[in-house]
Formats: structure tokens, sequence, C-alpha cells
């Protein structure tokens, strides 16, 4: 029942609210066909690109694509887009199968091919045994799919998602994102999803744009989102728990110094960022001495285990079923944590050894842009460098 996929390109697009700029000159191609995601914290403009593609908002500046036309000037009816919106805003007095065909009998349609097409979507998103039901009768869940099967049955070429999921519980976010994505595959049309959640984003997005300040700071598969960040805010905005940091200064040979670290080489950078993620630290609970518990008991160190680059204290340890999470001290006072197995037996107050997967780490110049991987450092050569 779908229509042909449509394109939509934002070139140069800029939309400001009094002295605040909300876009600032925007570029950005969605693919025929594509789950774009737009993520990002509130008032970073993620909404507004979407209603000024909608057509809800005029934008000051730049051109809006959708197809092979520029759509600035076509109302919002008319640009072959629908969209779903956080709230439901159905009908309470309409059935569901009045709610999903309002639209198409408001464009004059008949009463046949309104039937049909409501038949198809209905179908498609399990709602067939709920047509007669009004929305007071349906879960939120429903509900959610009685606005989605609302924009279906129009058939667009684009559909826009705004944050259409916030108004779930955990479970039904998860269902209804599901459904979603099944649905992207069944249609093939293309669709552009926003989202605060950076779990949503990286699990639903083909492509994930992640915006801040009205501009887009990374464009990008979701795996190379999290594993080669753009930047510091990137870095910072999209995993959970955060990546961790360490601030860098140039030392007196010229190389980059901080907490137990010394990295080879002359820098170019007064400073830098080191960013490492939780699971690419390892922990171990340092080996007590001889005397102390019988090899297998908490105290020990559970099998082989790289050479550690310092110890630190576990702060407090969060248990999720599958994995733990690690809060230590870390290096320069700084809080990092760890993700580690559940079997890994830490407590509060033990001392931990920690290394580094160096290969993928993260090093980020004093713009906050990512220069790549931090190198080995070297050992012994800084205060509190374990020999």
């Amino acid at each position: 029942m779908t229509r042909e996929p449509r394109a939509v390109v934002l070139k140069g697009v800029r939309k400001r609210f009094g002295d605040v700029t909300a876009v600032a000159d925007v570029d950005l191609e969605i693919r025929p066909g594509e789950l774009m995601v737009l993520v990002g914290p509130s008032g970073c403009g993620k909404s507004t690109l979407l209603r000024l593609i909608a057509g809800l908002e005029e934008h000051d500046a730049g051109e809006v694509w959708i197809g092979d036309r520029c759509v600035d000037e076509v109302a919002p009816g008319s640009r072959d887009v629908a969209m779903v919106f956080q709230s439901y805003a159905l009908y309470p007095h309409m059935t569901v199968a009045e709610n999903l065909g309002f639209g198409l009998r408001v464009r004059g349609a008949g009463p046949a091919e309104i039937g049909r097409r409501v038949s198809e979507v209905a179908e498609v998103l399990g709602l067939g045994g709920l047509l007669s039901r009004r929305p007071g009768q349906l879960s939120g869940g429903q509900q959610q799919r009685v606005a989605l099967g609302r924009a279906m049955v129009r058939d667009p070429g684009v559909f826009l998602f705004d944050e259409p999921l916030s108004n779930l519980d955990a479970a039904l976010r998860l269902q209804t994102r599901d459904e979603i994505a099944a649905l992207h595959r069944r249609l093939g049309t293309t669709m552009i999803f926003v989202t605060h959640d950076q779990v949503e984003a990286l699990s639903l997005g083909q492509r994930v744009a992640v915006m801040d300040r009205g501009r887009v700071q990374q464009l990008g598969t979701p795996h190379e989102i999290y594993r080669r960040p753009a930047n510091l805010f990137v870095a910072a905005f999209v995993g959970s728990p955060p990546m961790n940091r360490l601030r860098l200064a140039r030392d007196g040979e010229g190389r980059l110094a901080g907490g137990p670290f010394v990295f080879p080489g002359s820098s170019p950078h007064p400073e830098a960022t080191l960013g490492v993620r939780p699971e690419d630290l390892t922990v171990a609970v340092v080996a007590p001495p001889a005397s102390g518990p019988p090899p297998g008991s908490a105290g020990t160190r559970p099998g082989p285990h790289p050479s550690p680059e310092f110890t630190a204290t576990a702060l407090r340890v969060e248990s999720l079923g599958s994995e733990q999470r690690i809060h230590l001290d870390g290096p320069d006072d700084a809080a990092w944590v760890a993700r580690a197995p559940s079997a890994l037996r830490i407590a509060a107050g033990d001392r931990v050894d920690v290394s580094v997967a160096w290969q993928r780490t993260h090093l980020f110049g004093p713009d906050g842009s990512r220069t790549g991987a931090a190198p080995q450092p070297g050992r012994g050569s800084h205060p509190g460098t374990p020999a």
C-alpha cells in the first residue's frame, strides 16, 4: 500500500525565535526509504527541525526539499508527509475505525476507499479486533498504534515521528519501538524519528544525527556514533553510563600527561581530553597477601588479567542483573565507571586494579574534536604510574 519513498534534503536551513537560534544552518540529507533518527537534549532543535520539514514552522533561511521538489511554499497538507506526535490526540467520541479514517474523510475519500485503507492498516498494526472501541477503552500502547495508523492510512512518502514513545512505560516503549522498526522493514517508507533517548536512537536508526544548540554535531551509523564520536559532546551524550573523561596537559617535555598516564611523543596541543568507555576498562580486586582469603573467595583476582594502569577504590557497585557498574575514584580524583560481569565479586570499599583497552580509547583536542585513539602510555615516568 505504500507510495514510492521520498528523500528529504535540508540546505542551509535556519530558524530563529526572537534572539534564540533554534536551528543553525543545517545541511542534512535523508535517503529514500531510510529510518533517520534525530537525537539530542531538550532544546537542541530536533523537534523544530521536524516541524520545518512538515511545514508547521517557517524557516528563516535555506531550503527544504521532499523528493524532487522544494516545498518552501507548499502547505503542510500537500507535502506528502504524515506526522505522529508525542500526544496521541485521538478523538474520544470516535471509534478506532473512525479515528483511523478521519483524515481520509476530510480529504474527500469515499467510504469504500476509507474502509479498504483502514482494514489494511488495522491488519498491519494488529488493531483488527479493536476497531469498534473508543480511545478510552484502549491501553497507552494501543492508543499509540492508532495514532500511528492514522498517519499510515494517508500512505505518505515520508513519516515524521516527534517523540512518539515518551508517554509509554518502559515495557511498552520497548514493544512499540520494535513495532516501528518492523513496520519500517515492511513498508520501506522514509521515516524521520525524533527522540531525546539515546537508547532509542541507537536501536532504531539506520543513521543517527546527534544535535546540540541547533546544529548537527555528528551524522553516522549507530556504530560510528558510539565507537567514533566526533567530539566531546557526542562522546558524553551517547552511551550509558557516559564515557569516562580525564583532562590532560602538556608536561615540561612536551608530552600529554594526566593522572597516572604520560603519553609518548611531543604533543602539538597544550591540553587534551582522554575518553574511555566503561566497557573498555577491566577491573579486578587487588590480590590479597598470602595470609589472606583462600583462592576463589571474594578477595582474589579471578583468572588472567592485563597489567593494570592504576589502582582505585570501588565507591559504589550497581547490580543490573547480567552486569554491574563499578563506580571508582578514578585518575586525578575524577569519578569513573567500569562495566563488569555480574559474576565478578566486587563490593564497595574494595581496592581494584584497573587496565585500559587503549586501542578503543579516544583523544579529543582543545576544541573538543576527536583526533583518534590515545597511544599506549609510558610506564614509570609519571607520579602514580605503576611500575
